[in-house]
């Protein structure tokens, strides 16, 4: 049997993204307390994704938005990485407030804020491992906010499209 790499691209994208999900979930976390949340979605889930960017990119005036939304047509799927919100009561101030009982409740912790910085750290030093072109997006990551893709009450998301192709997508984007 041959398999052709152009038609097994599809699947080796999806099985990187899904060693990119362990390598985010075991990522350290701040505290030791695992808030981070992470999905794959690919198909017509990525296609939502991909309009929801250009209807926000064109709210906010951000052609970026409407770029990346290009970005993400043209990857095999997208990993996303949030977090929910969980006050680590370390009183820490890096939230910008002096105590957690001092911050306002829309405020998101700073602890969970690295939390998901190191996740999407793993998450990306995993996909170049394999060899396989990956930007860390705040564009998709609101517009799979707003859509709820990680559930209810998850916020601080971002995402990671998976690229596997002769030319980068992620480059020359004007």
């Amino acid at each position: 049997m041959i398999y052709d790499e152009r038609a097994i691209r599809e699947a080796q994208a999806l099985d990187i993204a899904q060693k990119m999900l362990v390598a985010a979930r075991t990522a350290p976390k701040g505290k030791g307390v695992d808030v981070v949340e992470c999905a794959v979605v690919d198909g017509d889930t990525m296609e939502e994704l991909a309009c929801a960017m250009e209807a926000i990119g064109k709210e906010r005036g951000h052609q970026f938005f409407l770029r990346d939304a290009g970005c993400v047509r043209r990857s095999q799927c997208v990993v996303l990485v949030g977090t929910r919100t969980k006050m680590q009561g370390l009183n820490c101030g890096y939230c910008g407030f002096p105590t957690c009982g001092q911050k306002p409740a829309e405020a998101p912790c700073e602890i969970n804020a690295v939390d998901v910085g190191i996740a999407l750290g793993s998450a990306v030093s995993r996909a170049q491992l394999y060899g396989v072109d990956t930007r860390i997006m705040f564009s998709a990551g609101t517009a799979a906010a707003r859509l709820g893709l990680l559930g209810e009450g998850v916020g601080q998301v971002y995402a990671i499209p998976v690229s596997i192709s002769s030319k980068s997508p992620f480059f020359d984007r004007g």
